[in-house]
């Protein structure tokens, strides 16, 4: 797969944010990522629908899709087809709360719960952190060449998470990554 074809995901944190949090997130928009996950999860479920309501609204007209974090029920209410859940919680979820999205995606850490992720029906998976990153601080990355083996393990798309830059892109989708997902340099722009 060539750079070109890299899609780019846009991980939220508006703790990154220096200066307004949804006039980032119109820069971001700016740039054309192909989706954008509202990961504000410290937010209780009330304030991140009202959050999740004003992004919604900046990417109407985008082409870039929202991905609503962890509450299913948000989306839903919001008409937001797709959601990403961590692995523990998308287990949990019915077969017919699944078959309400469009797009479910899982976070992995693991050969195992990629492939997990991929029985239990995720549509695709993002694996990492695969390099240093200051939000795992600590936490030693696991590397490209888990990123590897994630790839080959499962048939659906995987999205490499943690540390991604401009600068090491490529070697992610060398490993068959499907794109990549970025966090400080979107809310750091």
């Amino acid at each position: 797969m060539t750079m070109s074809m890299c899609r780019k995901i846009c991980i939220t944190n508006r703790k990154l944010v220096k200066g307004d949090f949804l006039r980032q997130i119109s820069r971001v928009l700016d740039t054309k990522p192909y989706a954008l996950i509202l990961r504000e999860k410290d937010l209780r479920e009330e304030d991140y629908e009202r959050l999740a309501e004003q992004v919604m609204k900046l990417c109407v007209g985008s082409r870039t899709r929202l991905i609503v974090h962890s509450y299913p029920d948000v989306a839903r209410r919001l008409g937001v087809e797709d959601i990403h859940m961590p692995l523990a919680a998308f287990i949990k979820m019915s077969e017919e709360d699944k078959r309400m999205y469009r797009h479910i995606g899982v976070s992995t850490h693991s050969v195992e719960d990629a492939i997990l992720a991929e029985q239990q029906g995720a549509g695709y998976i993002t694996a990492g952190h695969v390099f240093a990153t200051d939000c795992k601080k600590g936490l030693p990355p696991r590397g490209l060449a888990f990123l590897h083996e994630v790839c080959q393990a499962v048939s659906i798309p995987v999205y490499a998470i943690g540390g991604i830059t401009e600068e090491n892109m490529s070697p992610c989708m060398e490993q068959g990554a499907a794109g990549v997902c970025m966090m400080s340099g979107y809310m750091t722009l």
